[in-house]
């Protein structure tokens, strides 16, 4: 039995409070509000994020942050990207040297373009700063359903240590050496995601968002290359796994942001409507911003961007990516004679 602090009482931090829980783990969830933590221990329901899942009895929630943090063997950050680095700041001083951090927050910080382990770990250096990510929804893990999730750390025993406390009959992990490319597909997919969205928001068709899947992994494998992340890394659970998931969900929060957005509606009003943290905004100018760094091609969170914050409507963003200038499919692809 390992003994965890989540930090983050949002939907995925209950959710694998509940599966770590439930995995026999002795599991501390912290909340910054006190009245929500005081709520979620009388009602013993997430009623807000995950209505009708009934969180168990073993599950402790506190307000306490060094409650939560002192004598961990492993820590969760589970807040939103954007306040990743806030928290590293606020919980230093409870960090022990070697501290076990396992990031399961997706984006990218605009600004510094790190990607949350790295910010961990310049806030944190005593810290082990490792990833859990991959196509799991909050909603479907809290409630037992089937999920599939990859483990990144730079030491192969780390990995292997998070993927047994995680791994349940409902829960499976892989391992991957390969941090960098698990967090940038997990954090650029909402990006995609956005775009899907819309598409499904203007009314298109499945066709329309088979080619913003396809060519949306191809954008990100080439920036995951050009920043020295493994292509295979793209073409798995946390790239094509979670791109998929999170484009054709209904529990996708940033496709319900892009339907709105196709629907007409501005990026603060698409925001405001989903009542909750729509990543694929904050890591949308992170994205560009290093497609340009890296000289990397990438149309599609270019037209994202463009939508988001320079008031381009959707169905002009889709016309230009249909008109862009004719294209061969692979980038290392060519025929014999050339």
């Amino acid at each position: 039995m390992a003994n965890i602090g989540i930090i983050g009482a949002g939907s995925w931090g209950t959710a694998l409070g509940i599966l770590l829980v439930n995995n026999g783990h002795k599991t501390t969830l912290w909340s910054h509000r006190q009245e929500q933590a005081e709520e979620l221990d009388r009602t013993r329901e997430h009623r807000e994020k995950l209505p009708g899942v009934r969180l168990p009895e073993a599950l402790e929630i506190t307000n306490d942050l060094e409650k939560t943090l002192v004598g961990k063997d492993i820590l969760i950050m589970a807040v939103p990207s954007v306040a990743v680095r806030q928290t590293a700041k606020k919980i230093k001083p409870f960090i022990r040297y070697g501290q076990l951090i396992v990031n399961v927050s997706k984006g990218i910080e605009e600004g510094t373009l790190m990607t949350l382990t790295d910010i961990i770990g310049e806030e944190i250096p005593e810290a082990v700063p490792c990833v859990l990510s991959g196509p799991s929804h909050a909603e479907e893990v809290s409630r037992g359903l089937p999920t599939t999730c990859v483990a990144g750390a730079k030491e192969r025993k780390t990995a292997e240590y998070i993927q047994n406390i995680f791994t349940s009959p409902v829960f499976r992990v892989y391992i991957s050496p390969d941090v960098l490319g698990i967090e940038l597909g997990g954090a650029l997919k909402n990006v995609i995601a956005l775009a899907a969205g819309a598409a499904d928001g203007l009314g298109y068709g499945d066709n329309t968002k088979a080619a913003l899947i396809t060519r949306g992994i191809s954008e990100i494998t080439r920036l995951g290359i050009a920043m020295g992340a493994k292509a295979e890394t793209f073409y798995g659970l946390s790239g094509i796994g979670d791109l998929i998931v999170t484009c054709a969900s209904k529990h996708s929060r940033n496709r319900r942001a892009g339907i709105l957005l196709g629907q007409g509606k501005t990026m603060e009003e698409a925001m405001k409507e989903v009542k909750m943290v729509v990543e694929g905004v904050y890591s949308a100018k992170a994205g560009w911003e290093l497609s340009q760094k890296y000289h990397v091609e990438m149309p599609i969170i270019q037209q994202v961007n463009q939508v988001l914050f320079e008031s381009k409507t959707p169905d002009l963003a889709v016309q230009d990516l249909m008109l862009r200038d004719k294209k061969i499919e692979s980038w290392d692809a060519s025929w014999k004679n050339e």
